[in-house]
């Protein structure tokens, strides 16, 4: 039986061969979910905007008017809710592959499509997508810090769209980084869990208008360890790249190239983040 969660139960099929929606389309509504098809990437586009439930996009690369391309960029230039997309590929056609998949698409189907190969991709799909409510948890305790905190403002909407726009600026201008656009918005939906252990500092210390006393400063930095351990204690139950990024950037971002930050007084390269990413130092740019 293939795996199916409350928050996926619509996916969007988009090929102009109809042979190959029929298949996609019997296999995914033998396993309970409900499908809806496009012919190009215009209807898929029109059919995603006009149903926010669907969070599943199996997409072919080559159709007319819009090819799976153009869709992809578009899904994710739209800054739409996340739609985990799934691309279907030839054996051979490893470059159509690698573009798609630097446009922002998530996992690819090999054509001829098998059931079991299509339950595993729909299955890290789905873990992926119901994650979010694990995400809400945190965000939530996130809001409850700002609430108690003396910034005003919509201050976690602010530090989100300064790091989209700013990641989104290397990843089209700067493209030696590797940095894509799907990357770019993940880094925006990570950055505002830095400073998610303030939830714990007590309200006198937090609110403080002067100058900390040593005893106040040595409390205070231990917001950061407390982040990491809240979100690792998450990421232990449901691993998930997006919550190590998470916890790399809560429990590290406060530490210093020459030793002297914290919690831990690393130093240069023993601080650790995901060296084959930005996420971390976009974060500690913020």
């Amino acid at each position: 039986m293939m795996y199916k969660t409350r928050r996926m139960s619509k996916v969007l099929v988009t090929d102009d061969d109809a042979l190959q929606q029929l298949i996609l389309r019997k296999y995914l509504e033998g396993n309970g979910y409900e499908v809806l098809d496009a012919a190009n990437g215009l209807e898929a586009l029109k059919i995603l905007s006009d149903d926010p439930d669907i969070r599943m996009l199996i997409t072919d690369l080559v159709m007319p008017r819009m090819d799976g391309y153009e869709l992809i960029q578009a899904v994710r230039e739209r800054q739409m809710r996340y739609v985990y997309i799934i691309v279907l590929t030839g054996m051979d056609d490893k470059e159509s592959l690698v573009k798609a998949l630097s446009l922002g698409a998530d996992d690819f189907l090999l054509k001829p499509v098998f059931p079991d190969e299509l339950k595993l991709r729909i299955l890290g799909g789905s873990r992926l997508l119901n994650l979010e409510g694990h995400e809400e948890i945190i965000f939530s305790m996130v809001r409850l810090c700002e609430f108690r905190s003396d910034e005003t403002g919509y201050h976690l909407e602010r530090i989100q769209e300064y790091t989209r726009l700013l990641a989104r600026y290397l990843s089209k201008y700067y493209p030696a980084t590797g940095l894509t656009l799907s990357m770019a918005d993940e880094i925006a939906r990570v950055s505002p869990l830095h400073d998610v252990g303030k939830v714990a500092i007590p309200d006198h210390i937090l609110h403080k208008p002067g100058k900390l006393t040593d005893e106040e400063w040595a409390i205070m930095k231990t917001h950061a360890s407390i982040g990491g351990r809240l979100i690792k204690d998450i990421y232990d139950k449901v691993v998930s790249p997006y919550l190590w990024f998470a916890y790399e950037i809560a429990m590290f971002h406060h530490e210093k190239w020459d030793g002297t930050g914290y919690p831990e007084g690393l130093r240069e390269e023993n601080i650790p983040y995901p060296r084959e990413s930005w996420h971390w130092r976009m974060c500690m740019m913020l």
